[in-house]
């Protein structure tokens, strides 16, 4: 009789896209675990002390995000935010909740978001054209973040540098996202 190996392996959600448009680059982030942390009633410098101790972070103020090292913390509403942080192991909710010590209330999101980083000389160009949000730099900074709709998919968008984006929208939809994200891109690219 034949053995069978029922194990299931860990994919990412666009097979580790990588596409290349001119000079533009589109990457799926299938590394990434993000967690989202909720914060407790009168408890926001609680758990500013625990970002601080537990990765080196502040507190993000709404609408930006805070970095140390490969963590970011995006601040999404005024009591909550997510960390999104390189990690394979399925364990990010139980580990960030080890580092907060009880000072906020976590959710594994990791399956939930699929990430996307963009960037190159036509990206501002690509995403003006998906997103109502004015992206220039001196409206949406390096750090900021803002929730909007890219096409009709709900998206999170985050500035990691002066033509790099962070892109989030929901893994049940991310075929049609990396799409609408590739078609900008090809459209603004001459």
């Amino acid at each position: 009789m034949a053995e069978f190996d029922f194990t299931l392996q860990a994919k990412p959600v666009l097979g580790g896209a990588d596409i290349k448009i001119g000079d533009n680059r589109i990457v799926e982030l299938d590394e990434l675990a993000i967690v989202s942390i909720a914060t407790p009633l009168g408890g926001e410098d609680a758990l500013a002390a625990a970002l601080s101790k537990g990765w080196s972070l502040e507190m993000p103020s709404p609408t930006l995000s805070t970095t140390s090292g490969d963590t970011r913390a995006i601040r999404t509403a005024a009591d909550q935010m997510l960390l999104v942080f390189p990690q394979e192991a399925p364990t990010a909710s139980a580990d960030v909740q080890s580092k907060l010590n009880g000072a906020g209330y976590t959710t594994d999101q990791t399956d939930n978001w699929v990430a996307l980083e963009v960037s190159g000389p036509n990206t501002h160009a690509a995403l003006e054209r998906l997103s109502p949000i004015d992206l220039s730099p001196g409206v949406f900074p390096q750090d900021a973040n803002a929730r909007t709709v890219m096409e009709h998919m709900g998206a999170l968008v985050v500035r990691t540098g002066e033509a790099r984006f962070l892109l989030m929208s929901a893994s049940s939809s991310a075929a049609s996202f990396l799409h609408a994200v590739e078609t900008s891109f090809a459209n603004v690219t001459g």
